[in-house]
């Protein structure tokens, strides 16, 4: 398993409409894949590899890039840094943080925190309050002159490495950098077969704030079959009933097929899931009554097309700490060359 990818892929800072660092860094591991790369104006690296014939099906793994982020939106007399996020928070995860604020100049540690009182001087009141995200601001130690190299709109990002524990990988922005590997390693292992399909590795952005890259890449493309690559969750953990624990870890790749942005075609996840079954590669059926994906953009796009999602369940979604285990990332992997090797050259 290339855990060299991922860890370099997960640790890459890139959030929603700064995802530049990351396709670069995926145009650089590409270079033998394709046939034919280019950036789109939203900023998605679409990426098509040639079919053996004309008139093959169009076959769509939609990989998004972004992580969730903020981007800085006010810097005080002081040089504390206020922020908006561009994606999904529970405040509970955000105190004392170490951020990595991306800018122009560099990149310049920083802590998080919220305004407030420390626990030395707070009643039990005043420490029960849990802060909105809008309450919590970036401190880099530099005082004012913060204002000669932060500007508003430069990004910040979670500043936490890449780990193996056990039979497990946790990092930040394992949503959705797995998908960018699972793009990238796909093609790799599918080699010479499976050109009896014309297929396009759409690294999209802004999937973090409405599928927004997946939604003009899949009007461009015009996809027969679209794949949503992503992250789903996993709360096989303390605290959660079983019956919304959505996916176990160890028990394979997630066979997405709903949620609060589309319903998979049924036909498709009966392929997908018979081929598994076949290959003899571990799954779980997932699903999910709110959220959504990009799955759901090629379903959607120009007269439509049929999709169905291919996940990893992972531990403890848009925090610092996402755990996913190594066997269901291989199974997403080994279930991804079967499919796409199965067009006939």
């Amino acid at each position: 398993m290339n855990t060299d990818l991922l860890k370099r892929l997960c640790e890459m800072p890139g959030v929603p409409g700064h995802e530049h660092r990351v396709r670069d860094l995926i145009t650089h591991e590409i270079t033998t894949l394709f046939d034919h790369v280019e950036t789109d104006a939203m900023g998605s690296l679409l990426c098509r590899r040639d079919a053996a014939k004309e008139g093959a099906p169009k076959i769509m793994l939609l990989c998004h890039m972004d992580e969730i982020g903020f981007l800085v939106s006010h810097i005080d007399k002081k040089g504390y840094i206020y922020l908006l996020p561009v994606g999904g928070f529970d405040p509970r995860n955000l105190f004392s943080r170490r951020v990595l604020v991306c800018t122009d100049e560099g990149d310049f540690k920083g802590v998080m925190n919220p305004g407030g009182k420390p626990i030395h001087i707070s009643n039990p009141e005043e420490r029960k309050k849990v802060p909105d995200v809008g309450e919590f601001f970036v401190d880099l130690g530099l005082g004012a002159a913060v204002h000669d190299i932060v500007k508003v709109g430069d990004f910040v990002v979670m500043d936490e490495p890449f780990v193996e524990m056990g039979d497990k990988f946790v990092s930040k922005a394992l949503d959705n950098r797995i998908a960018c590997w699972l793009g990238i390693e796909a093609i790799r292992h599918l080699g010479d077969a499976g050109r009896g399909a014309e297929i396009h590795v759409a690294f999209t952005s802004q999937e973090e704030v409405g599928l927004r890259g997946a939604r003009t890449a899949s009007y461009r493309i015009k996809p027969d079959i679209g794949l949503g690559i992503d992250v789903t969750l996993s709360c096989d953990t303390p605290g959660v009933p079983d019956k919304d624990a959505t996916t176990q870890q160890g028990e394979g790749f997630g066979l997405h097929v709903r949620d609060g942005s589309f319903i998979a075609d049924k036909a498709l996840v009966a392929e997908i899931e018979a081929l598994a079954i076949k290959k003899k590669i571990p799954y779980q059926r997932t699903m999910l009554a709110s959220g959504g994906q990009d799955g759901a953009a090629a379903q959607q796009a120009a007269a439509g097309a049929r999709a169905v999602g291919i996940t990893v369940g992972t531990r403890y979604i848009h925090t610092v700490t996402e755990m996913i285990a190594k066997d269901d990332l291989q199974a997403a992997l080994d279930i991804l060359v079967a499919y796409l090797g199965s067009f006939k050259n």
